[in-house]
């Protein structure tokens, strides 16, 4: 008898030419602030969850990969740059970028990695004051801002 698998998340890049289905709930959501994530991520840390690798499938696409170090790769969407994906390679786990998931906030991060790369103005940006979109942009330039990105799964 075969068993469908039922997917638990779904997500991919911006553009979406890469998507993918988690078939299990992703563990240890971090954010790691380790330069090499500041860097492949272009942002100040990267938000992290990982599965098995059997439990992740390209159902779009392939990404592009990466060998960052002797120990790691990272992929990422050839189309968009959005990263996708971090792995250790003598590993037989995953973990995926949660910004790429159609519902982020299904996964908070719980724990932070390579603090010492932790910029100090980090703790702080909560904090900062903040503005809406429509506040600061005028409804004629809002419009040319349509987004072109691929609606998330259930989205659009």
């Amino acid at each position: 008898m075969s068993q469908t698998r039922v997917a638990i998340h779904t997500g991919g890049c911006q553009c979406g030419a890469v998507r993918y289905v988690l078939y299990a709930e992703p563990t240890n959501p971090h954010v790691c602030h380790c330069r090499m994530c500041q860097k492949a991520f272009g942002a100040y840390f990267a938000p992290l969850a990982g599965v098995p690798r059997e439990d992740l499938a390209w159902v779009k696409g392939t990404p592009g990969v990466f060998r960052s170090s002797e120990a790691a790769e990272r992929g990422f969407c050839r189309d968009c740059g959005t990263p996708l994906f971090f792995r250790y390679v003598d590993k037989d786990r995953i973990s995926v970028s949660l910004g790429s998931l159609d519902d982020p906030m299904r996964v908070a991060p719980a724990k932070q990695y390579g603090i010492e790369g932790r910029l100090p103005f980090v703790a702080t940006l909560a904090d900062l004051p903040g503005t809406r979109t429509e506040d600061d942009v005028s409804a004629p330039d809002r419009a040319r801002l349509k987004s072109r990105q691929h609606p998330d799964a259930g989205k659009g």
